[in-house]
Parts: structure tokens; sequence; C-alpha cells
């Protein structure tokens, strides 16, 4: 599995030792304001974290944990995932929130659309939130996707956003991939 770091990031692996961590910061009800309702324990966090491997190892994309590459401090998550019963590909990003607003959840998911693109091959990836969730529909709109349309999925209705391998346009922002 692959790890990234970017200009002020390192995407890499799930750890047991961050399960406190995501149980914290998916569990914060500012974070999922615009999730549907998903009661956690620390136990369904950890075998989230597991499938997530096992995906990784299944599709060659998943979602990584994020770790500011100055102190390692665990953020966030974001990365690769099909949405639920489907064949698309989403970009996911979550992040704790003393990190909003500062550029984190644009880098992180760009560099998942690059790994995408450009190392899976991937032929287009979507992405989906709330209506009201303003922060990541910039955030879409900054990785170059265009909305799309309204839609349903986990219960609710959500906006759609898309960009396609031919569309996506990678920048010069530092990336490196290493692989495990």
């Amino acid at each position: 599995m692959p790890s990234i770091e970017t200009a002020r990031l390192r995407l890499r692996t799930f750890r047991l030792s961050d399960t406190d961590d995501f149980y914290r910061i998916w569990t914060d009800p500012e974070v999922i304001k615009f999730f549907p309702p998903w009661p956690l324990t620390r136990e369904k966090v950890a075998r989230s974290m597991a499938r997530s491997l096992e995906r990784w190892r299944e599709r060659n994309f998943g979602l990584w944990a994020l770790e500011l590459k100055e102190n390692g401090n665990l953020i966030g998550s974001a990365g690769l995932q099909h949405l639920d019963n489907t064949t698309e590909v989403e970009v996911a990003y979550i992040l704790d929130t003393p990190y909003w607003g500062k550029g984190f959840a644009t880098e992180a998911a760009k560099a998942a659309l690059r790994y995408g693109f450009t190392e899976v091959g991937i032929e287009r990836i979507v992405a989906i939130t709330d209506p009201q969730n303003v922060s990541s529909r910039h955030v879409m709109e900054k990785l170059g996707m265009k909305y799309e349309k309204v839609t349903h999925f986990y219960g609710v209705d959500n906006v759609y956003y898309a960009v396609s391998r031919e569309a996506y346009q990678p920048d010069e922002d530092p990336y490196l991939s290493r692989r495990a």
C-alpha cells in the first residue's frame, strides 16, 4: 500500500494505534453534522479501519490516515472508495475541526485524485456531500470537479460532483508516492 507525501501532509496506512483518535474525530458532532446518523463504537471504528486495509489489497486504492508532516499529529482521513452499491469511485475526506479552513482537505483530496488517475488509472472520480455543506463543495470545485446532479446515497440527498481522467489537471504541488 502506498503512502504519499504532500507539502504539509503524510497520507499513510491506518494503524491500530489510530483507533482512539479516529473514534474521537468520527464521533465529533461538528465533524459529522452533514453525515447521516452513524452510531459508532471504538470496535466499529477498528473494523472500519480493517475493512479499509482489505479494500486496499483488493482494489489498489482506499482511505489513508492524514498526518501532519511537521509533528506527526493525526488530523483525519482521506482517499478513494466505492460509493455504496455502485462501481463509482468517490474521493472522500474528513478532518478534525482544528484543521478546518486551512487547505488540508483540498491538499489531501488533490493527492488522492492524482493517485487515482495517474497510478491506478481510474477513468472518473466523483464526490458527494450534503447540499448545505458549502465547505466541502468548495473543496470539490478546487479539485476541478463539476456539479452534475442531486442524488440519494446513505439514506439522504446529496449533491454530486465529478471529474474525468481526461479533464483532470494535476498541479505542481509537491507529491511523492512510496510503496510500503
